[in-house]
């Protein structure tokens, strides 16, 4: 007999027991003195000890002793489109609500699940369960495990964010990046949302709480085994049928039927392309030919333009330098730009090609992607499948009347177009350039760089000084337009002459002056000595001497010392001279006195005695002063 119904059978006899027993008592008068006043309001007893300790023996191995706050196994024992019941063996059946277990949508009775025990009981005596409680708790656990046993483990996808989408992993939202989707790039990610996936871990961040998983990693292992067979049977320049896979700005990457193959924005097309778009469409059907294969890195190139014809072979053959071409210009750079006379055909027009102008531009300047052209042929070369084009050939070369209409000695009008350490470039008219060296810039002024006189894009007069027309080359000057001023400074600026100047500069040798006239001369630094033994300084007018003038090399020296020992000199002379004058006359005067004495008589001795030797006296200091 089960325990089921031993349990049955031991109620059937404690009930037929019972009712014999109330029977009786009421049949029997009831003694009051062996009344159990103790035992009113109490259910009464029916079972023996033999029989109570046989029938809780029974309860003990139907029943489970269930504590909040644990994690136990239960079996589903229903299910409906709300909620799932779960037996754990206790006195009262669980309810877990289905949304738990959307991540396993093949839940069905019979399955044993984990739950956790929240409460015992509620209010209404219900036995209150959680199955996504029960998973979160050790769901760090088994992820860790899953990544440690390379297991495969099924996820719910719950959303999508950015890069990937957010799966419901033993209740841990782990993150799917999108390039772990599929073998093959994913373009809709939202296809994929509220769907039930399989997965691999692929990484834990314990710390940050992270983890990644991936549903690629489950089907490389085998893509791999077909990739190594597709790759043993491939030769190259064999021709396959494949599908666009994806496009990027460098290439597309071609389905092969397990494999994938490159083909380079290079090898779509024999005409120049901006992207790939222009010449393919995704999941597209094409023929590819196989150009070269990596066994060992799985890489394969493809060629599309291969299939057909180089269109250089197919330019006509009457085609010769000097002839005419129209073309659309595709590539532009710097240094010139490329045209295509027709697909797949390209020329190079050189800068220096696009026009007659000595001064070389950028090609910017000319020509931009997509202008129509008509261009002349220069070179051609079909074995290297090369040619270079002009278009300057197609306008009048200006050098032609140069040297009648740029005669030496004539005057023009001249566009700064550049400068340089030596000098300025100057454009006569489109094609004709001259130069303009610095030293014949100014007559005057001393100028370090061409920028101190004028800027580019001005008006400069200019004179023709020679003509080179064999080397396209002219050579010009601005100062010449003037008279030369320095056969005025000449006599202006004599040797000894002073004159006042402004210093504007001190370098380390001495100062630059400005002089009348707008002339500049220079001061060496002993030169720049004051009287007070000081040395001049920055915008002080001071009084200069010029002590050098050549007119050859256009150079004044002065000094401002040199006038202040003049005046010393002049000074110290003046000084000489009136001693000199004073001791001359008291010479005279000694000479009257002694002829005076020797005709004095004896009474003006005395008077002359003393008269002499003041005389001396004042002689004697005299000479002491010299």
């Amino acid at each position: 007999m089960d325990t089921k119904n031993q349990e049955y059978s031991l109620q059937r006899d404690y009930f037929r027991k019972k009712k014999t027993k109330m029977s009786e008592t009421l049949s029997a008068p009831v003694e009051l003195e062996a009344f159990d006043w103790n035992a009113v309001g109490k259910k009464g007893e029916g079972y023996s000890k033999d029989e109570r300790e046989q029938l809780e023996a029974i309860y003990e191995k139907t029943l489970k002793s269930v504590a909040a706050n644990e994690i136990i196994d239960g079996k589903v024992v229903s299910k409906n489109s709300k909620e799932v019941v779960v037996n754990i063996g206790y006195k009262s059946d669980g309810v877990v609500q289905l949304t738990e277990f959307r991540y396993n949508p093949d839940l069905k009775v019979g399955d044993t699940v984990e739950v956790y025990v929240e409460s015992q009981e509620d209010k209404s005596g219900q036995l209150i369960l959680s199955h996504k409680t029960a998973r979160a708790m050790k769901s760090w656990d088994r992820v860790n495990q899953a990544l440690n046993n390379d297991e495969i483990i099924k996820g719910y996808v719950k959303c999508r964010t950015k890069g990937g989408l957010i799966a419901d992993v033993f209740g841990i939202e782990a993150f799917l990046p999108g390039s772990q989707i599929d073998v093959k790039p994913i373009r809709d990610y939202d296809v994929y949302v509220g769907k039930t996936m399989e997965f691999k871990v692929v990484k834990i961040n314990n710390e940050f709480k992270n983890v990644v998983v991936s549903h690629k990693a489950l089907i490389e292992a085998e893509l791999e085994q077909q990739k190594k067979e597709i790759i043993s049977k491939l030769e190259k320049g064999q021709v396959l049928e494949g599908t666009v896979k994806n496009i990027t700005s460098y290439g597309v990457f071609i389905d092969l039927g397990g494999v994938d193959g490159l083909i380079h924005i290079t090898d779509l097309s024999w005409g120049r392309i901006n992207h790939p778009e222009e010449i393919v469409k995704l999941d597209q059907k094409i023929n590819v030919v196989i150009l070269d294969f990596d066994n060992e890195k799985k890489r394969i190139a493809l060629g599309l333009k291969q299939l057909s014809a180089h269109p250089w072979d197919a330019l006509k053959a009457d085609l010769a330098v000097g002839d005419k071409v129209k073309g659309k210009v595709v590539v532009i750079a710097d240094y010139g730009a490329f045209v295509e006379i027709a697909p797949g055909v390209e020329g190079l027009i050189h800068v220096s090609e696009m026009s007659w102008s000595q001064h070389l531009r950028t090609a910017h300047d000319f020509l931009k992607v997509g202008d129509e052209v008509e261009a002349v042929v220069l070179t051609l070369d079909r074995e290297e499948r090369k040619m270079s084009l002009g278009i300057k050939q197609l306008m009048p070369d200006p050098w032609n009347g140069v040297i009648e209409k740029y005669a030496k000695g004539t005057k023009h009008a001249a566009t700064v177009r550049n400068f340089t350490n030596f000098g300025i470039f100057v454009e006569l008219e489109e094609g004709v350039d001259g130069l303009i060296h610095i030293s014949d810039l100014s007559w005057s002024k001393k100028i370090k760089h061409p920028s101190e006189f004028t800027k580019i894009g001005d008006k400069i007069d200019v004179v023709v000084l020679e003509i080179d027309g064999e080397n396209r080359r002219l050579s010009l000057g601005h100062k010449q337009l003037e008279e030369n001023p320095w056969d005025v400074f000449e006599t202006v600026f004599t040797l000894d002459s002073i004159h006042q100047g402004t210093i504007i500069n001190i370098m380390d040798k001495g100062a630059i002056i400005s002089m009348p006239y707008g002339v500049e001369a220079f001061a060496p630094t002993r030169h720049l000595i004051k009287a007070d033994g000081t040395s001049a300084k920055v915008e002080e007018v001071l009084d200069f001497k010029v002590i050098e003038f050549n007119k050859e090399n256009k150079k004044i020296i002065v000094s401002h010392s040199k006038i202040n020992e003049e005046v010393a000199h002049n000074e110290r002379v003046a000084v000489s001279d009136a001693k000199k004058a004073e001791k001359d006359e008291t010479e005279k005067a000694v000479k009257k006195v002694k002829s005076s004495v020797e005709k004095s008589t004896l009474g003006d001795l005395d008077v002359l005695s003393n008269l002499k030797a003041d005389m001396e006296e004042t002689e004697k200091k005299s000479k002491k002063s010299e």
